[in-house]
């Protein structure tokens, strides 16, 4: 992990100057000890990893400020390529010691390392913990490694890093296939990601959609693709986020991973959060792969639960009337 890597890289390393180190995606759980405090600025899209760092007394942004200039940054490498190829991109052109590279195997710490060394003198790799750590200099060119919001081929706006950056989820599909065309009222999109079931719901005579999502950069991305004036946009955590009066409705297809591994308690807390924001005749539709462990956490949470017949890969559901006193 990053905290047992990063001592020893800065142990190896020539001392930088007095500026801001960025620090860029780093895991919830990072431990950034081994840096000054007071100088680092944590840089994630994720509200709750945000609201960590900050409540540790970290200086924290859901981007890489444009109008600052780092002595040092750090770039955690993501699972998605194209993602960490970007991140790797806004440091080198915003840093002018190291940009110092850290990363699980299972992250690409290995290919990563590999491309960087096609293109600029790298530092020795220091392993330790089932990842790696290296290292060069900043400001080298990588313009051609930076990606954003971007109109995808089908019509929508993505990034990388983005769930279903890609293309539409088939869950997500199969859940918009199952709406009633009848819908009134305020609407609430948990985990809304780039908007693609928020943008379907605005087509019925709702009152107003909340869309609800913990990362920042698919927010941005549902800024472009749900341009209607009835949308609502809370860069939030789904799972506490509370609107301003209760709902109507809940629609989602909750995430089910915070690492590689399936985690069914997230899509647990969505359901739970979904039950103390509705209305006492309020609806929550659902849709989540087949195999994930929710009927309890429904029953538990709802009196009536009916099944509406997906497929052999995922679950529709509708419950209704949220029991009360379940917060």
């Amino acid at each position: 992990m990053l905290g047992d890597r990063l001592p020893l890289a800065l142990d190896a390393m020539d001392a930088w100057g007095d500026g801001p180190v960025a620090v860029l995606h780093p895991p919830e759980d990072a431990d950034l000890s081994a840096l000054p405090k007071d100088r680092v600025h944590v840089v994630s899209p994720l509200v709750m990893v945000c609201d960590r760092f900050e409540q540790m007394g970290y200086t924290v942004s859901p981007e890489l400020p444009k109008d600052t200039r780092f002595a040092a940054s750090i770039v955690c490498l993501t699972r998605a390529r194209a993602e960490a190829q970007s991140l790797v991109a806004a440091a080198m052109a915003q840093t002018d010691g190291p940009v110092i590279v850290d990363g699980q195997k299972t992250d690409g710490a290995d290919s990563m390392l590999k491309a960087l060394r096609k293109r600029i003198e790298v530092g020795a790799p220091i392993s330790k913990a089932h990842g790696k750590i290296y290292w060069m200099a900043g400001g080298a060119d990588f313009s051609d490694w930076a990606r954003g919001p971007e109109l995808h081929p089908g019509g929508f706006w993505t990034a990388p890093g983005v769930f279903s950056a890609d293309g539409v989820d088939p869950a997500s599909e199969m859940l918009v296939g199952a709406l009633p065309e009848a819908m009134v009222g305020t609407v609430a999109d948990l985990g809304a990601g780039w908007g693609y079931l928020s943008a379907h719901i605005l087509t019925r005579d709702v009152k107003a959609v909340h869309l609800v999502e913990a990362h920042d950069m698919a927010l941005q991305c549902a800024r472009h693709n749900v341009t209607d004036p009835r949308a609502q946009f809370h860069w939030a955590d789904a799972t506490v986020w509370m609107p301003p009066e209760k709902v109507d409705a809940v629609i989602m297809n909750p995430p089910f991973h915070k690492s590689r591994s399936a985690d069914p308690s997230l899509g647990r807390a969505f359901i739970a959060n979904a039950a103390r924001i509705l209305r006492p005749h309020g609806a929550l539709w659902m849709v989540a792969n087949r195999h994930l462990p929710y009927e309890d956490a429904l029953a538990s949470h709802f009196t009536k639960v009916v099944d509406l017949d997906g497929d052999a890969r995922f679950k529709l559901v509708r419950a209704e009337r949220p029991k009360k006193n379940k917060g």
